[in-house]
C-alpha cells in the first residue's frame, strides 16, 4: 500500500488541486432555522414515496451547528480545497429580495475556518435546492429564475468576492432538468418529458448572468461551472444501439456542453426547435458562452445503452438502489439504460469502469478545442461499509478498501489521459474533488448510499473516518514530501485577513 501510495503522489502534477465537495441540503440540516426558507427539495422530500424508505433532510449530518468540526476534519485530511455550495433559500429564504443575515454569517464563518486552516474555498452558487417560492412561479421553466439566479449571484460576491478562491455557478444542469423536470425523480418532480427543454436553457442563461454578476462585482476567484458527463456506450454494433447511445449523448452531454463551449445547441436540437417555441436569441448564446476560467467536470461512470424498451429503465442494480416507485421504464422511449456484462458496480448500481474517464477526458478534448483548464469537481463511489472494530480494538474502523481502488485507478487514468503524449494531452487538468468528505442525504436515495470518506451515524451523527480517507491522508503527505504546493488558488487570498 505504502508504495502505491508514494507512486501515485510523485504523478500529480505540482498545480493540482486535490479536494473534496460536498452540498449544502445533503449535509446542513437546520432546515427551518435561522430564517431559512423552504427549497423544492423541501417540499419534494415531505411527500410520501418520493424518497427511498421516507428518510428525511430536516437534519441530515447537521454540519449547520458542527461545521468547525467538519472543517477539523478537512484539516486533518490535508486536502488543499473545499468545494461546498451556499443553500440559496437560507441566503435569501424566498430567492429574491433583501438577504437572510443569519444565513450570510454562515457561510462567513465557514470561509472564515477554511482560511485559517490553509483550506481553499470553492462555492457553488447553485446545487439544486431552488427556493420554493420560486419554484411556485415555474422554477427553472420560468426565465425569470435565470435572473433571480444572478441577483443571488450578486449578494455572493459582495459577501465572499475577496475571499472564495475559485466559483461554480451551477451544478449538473442536466440532471436538473432530466430527473427534476423531465422524469419526475428529483425535485420538482415534473413529468414534461421533451418540453422540460426550456429549463436546460433557462439555467445556462442564469450561469451566463451569474459569471457576469461575479465579475461586474469584482469576484478575485476563477469561475466556471460543472457538467456532468457520461460516455454513451452502444451494447452492440448494430446501426439501433449505436443511433440510441448517439441519442442520449445528445441530450446528456451535448446539450449542456455546447453551449457554454461552442456558442451554440447541437444540431439536432435546433432542428427540434423550428418544431417549437424553443428559440435562442443570439444575445441568450453569446451571455451562455463567455469565456471561463476553468470548466468543471462530474465524472461517475459510463452509461451502457441498448435500443428497445426494456423492462426498466435502469438497470435491476440501480433500479433496487432507487426503490421500486422510482425504477418505471420511461413511457415511449425508444432505448433504455443496461447492464455493463462482468463489470463490477456501486451500491448504487453504478459500474465501475475506470478507463472510461479517459474516454471522457478524450471526448471533450475532441469536441472542443478551445476548451479551458477542467477541474473533475465531482468523483466517488457509493459503498456500504461500516464501522467495526479494529483487530487491536482501538477504535472502530470502516474498511472501505473498494473506494480506495476506485479512486486511485481513477486518479491514475485522468492523469495518464491528460499527460503528454496522453489522448486527451489538449486538455488542462487541474485538480480532481473527491465526493464526498462525508455520508450525506443522497436526493431520492435518502441515506442509503454513503459516498463519504467520512462514516455518519445518522443516529447518534458521530464522525468515523474511513480506511479511504487516511489512504487520501497518506498519498497527500507524501506528495507533501516531495516539495508539491497544496494549492496555487490560495495565493488569491491571505488567511490572516480573515482573523
Amino acid at each position: 500500500m505504502e508504495a502505491s501510495v508514494r507512486s501515485l503522489a510523485a504523478l500529480i502534477p505540482t498545480d493540482f488541486t486535490i479536494g473534496v465537495a460536498t452540498a449544502a441540503f445533503q449535509i446542513e440540516g437546520a432546515t427551518t432555522e435561522d430564517g431559512r426558507g423552504a427549497s423544492v427539495w423541501d417540499v419534494f422530500s415531505a411527500t410520501p414515496g418520493n424518497i427511498v424508505d421516507g428518510h428525511s433532510p430536516e437534519v441530515a449530518c447537521d454540519h449547520y451547528h458542527r461545521m468547525p468540526e467538519d472543517v477539523a476534519l478537512i484539516r486533518e485530511l490535508g486536502a488543499a480545497s473545499y468545494r461546498f455550495s451556499l443553500s440559496w433559500p437560507r441566503i435569501q429564504p424566498d430567492g429574491m429580495g433583501a438577504p437572510n443575515q443569519a444565513g450570510l454569517d454562515f457561510y462567513d464563518r465557514l470561509i472564515d475556518e477554511l482560511l485559517a486552516a490553509g483550506i481553499s474555498p470553492m462555492v457553488t452558487l447553485f446545487h439544486w435546492d431552488t427556493p420554493q417560492a420560486l419554484q411556485d412561479k415555474g422554477g427553472w421553466m420560468n426565465r425569470d429564475t435565470a435572473y433571480r439566479l444572478a441577483s443571488f449571484a450578486s449578494i455572493a460576491a459582495e459577501a465572499y468576492g475577496d475571499r472564495v478562491a475559485r466559483w461554480v455557478t451551477i451544478n449538473e444542469p442536466a440532471t436538473v432538468s432530466t430527473n427534476g423536470y423531465a422524469l419526475g425523480l428529483h425535485a420538482p418532480g415534473e413529468t414534461l418529458r421533451l418540453g422540460a427543454l426550456p429549463s436546460v436553457h433557462n439555467q445556462l442563461l442564469g450561469h451566463g448572468l451569474s459569471v457576469q454578476a461575479l465579475r461586474g462585482l469584482g469576484a478575485v476567484g476563477e469561475i466556471g461551472l460543472s457538467n456532468v458527463y457520461s460516455p454513451m456506450v452502444p451494447a452492440s454494433d448494430t446501426i439501433l444501439d449505436k443511433l440510441s447511445a448517439a441519442l442520449l449523448d445528445t441530450f446528456q452531454n451535448r446539450l449542456l456542453a455546447d453551449p457554454v463551449l461552442l456558442g451554440k445547441y447541437p444540431d439536432l436540437i435546433q432542428l427540434m426547435g423550428r418544431f417549437s417555441d424553443f428559440s435562442p436569441s443570439a444575445e441568450d448564446m453569446a451571455l451562455i458562452s463567455q469565456p471561463l476560467d476553468f470548466y468543471g467536470l462530474n465524472y461517475y461512470l459510463p452509461t451502457r445503452i441498448e435500443a428497445g424498451v426494456g423492462e426498466s429503465a435502469v438497470p435491476a442494480g440501480m433500479a433496487e438502489a432507487l426503490g421500486d416507485d422510482l425504477s418505471d421504464s420511461i413511457p415511449g422511449a425508444p432505448f433504455h439504460l443496461t447492464d455493463w456484462p462482468g463489470v463490477p458496480i456501486t451500491a448504487y448500481g453504478w459500474p465501475i469502469v475506470p478507463e472510461y474517464l479517459r474516454v471522457a477526458l478524450t471526448e471533450l478534448a475532441e469536441r472542443y478545442p478551445d476548451m479551458p483548464p477542467v477541474i473533475i469537481t465531482e468523483g466517488g463511489a457509493s459503498f456500504d461499509d461500516q464501522p467495526a472494530m479494529s483487530p487491536n480494538g482501538d477504535g472502530a474502523v470502516v474498511a472501505d478498501i473498494r473506494r480506495i481502488d476506485y479512486l486511485e485507478k481513477h486518479l491514475r487514468v485522468a492523469l495518464a489521459a491528460t499527460a503528454a503524449g496522453g489522448p486527451a494531452e489538449a486538455i488542462d487538468l487541474r485538480g480532481y474533488y473527491v465526493w464526498s468528505l462525508m455520508d450525506n442525504f443522497e436526493w431520492s436515495a435518502g441515506y442509503n448510499q454513503p459516498f463519504g470518506l467520512v462514516h455518519v451515524d445518522f443516529k447518534t451523527l458521530k464522525r468515523t473516518p474511513k480506511q479511504s480517507y487516511y489512504w487520501l491522508k497518506d498519498v497527500l503527505a507524501a506528495r507533501s514530501e516531495s516539495g508539491a504546493p497544496r494549492d496555487d488558488a490560495l495565493a488569491l487570498v491571505d488567511p490572516t485577513d480573515s482573523q
